[in-house]
């Protein structure tokens, strides 16, 4: 690894051409052969049956503990008691996840109105529920794109929650080319 002075480790001189940056196998997406699934939101239901079971053992050890019984006291009802209001939370917000990437990418297609070129989804939970939504951030087909939106689907019914598009306001150079000077006139 070249220092910033173009020092090799070992002190000789290193030519830039020759640093070479790559990922590392496990991170190259271009070398996955199957599609990516997200995993669904249903798995939220796993730890609540595990904060389920632990709050019930909580309750059953203060339940049958006698009055002599000095290392067991209340706060075992309560960490019972709170426990078990997290597991219901958590079996509550573990919906199945219905709509999936694709899905939400044609409905908010169909929403902002223009061909979509490049995209990118995303999933995020909103209010207290934790109701599972895309968030798509999408450009239009031309080259460079002249217009981008930004819609909220929700990942159960598949509706369109939010949306905006507007012109695009991000200015494109090509490669090589100066941004910003008489050039781009």
């Amino acid at each position: 690894m070249a220092d910033g002075a173009g020092n090799g480790r070992d002190g000789e001189v290193v030519d830039d051409g020759e640093v070479v940056d790559e990922l590392p196998e496990d991170l190259d997406v271009t070398a996955l052969d199957e599609t990516y699934t997200l995993p669904n939101n249903d798995r939220r239901r796993i730890p609540a049956a595990l904060y389920a079971a632990i709050a019930a053992g909580c309750v059953a050890i203060w339940a049958t503990a006698g009055e002599d019984v000095a290392l067991v006291n209340d706060g075992f009802l309560w960490a019972g008691v709170l426990l078990g209001l997290f597991a219901l939370y958590g079996a509550f917000a573990g919906r199945t996840l219905t709509v999936d990437e694709t899905d939400a990418l044609v409905a908010a297609t169909a929403q902002v109105g223009f061909p979509v070129g490049h995209a990118s989804a995303q999933m995020v939970w909103r209010g207290w529920g934790s109701r599972p939504t895309w968030r798509l951030l999408l450009y239009s087909a031309e080259n460079p794109p002249r217009r981008r939106g930004l819609v909220l689907v929700d990942g159960l019914d598949g509706h369109v929650v939010e949306w905006f598009a507007e012109d695009n306001p991000e200015t494109w150079s090509e490669p090589g080319r100066p941004t910003g000077t008489a050039a781009e006139e």
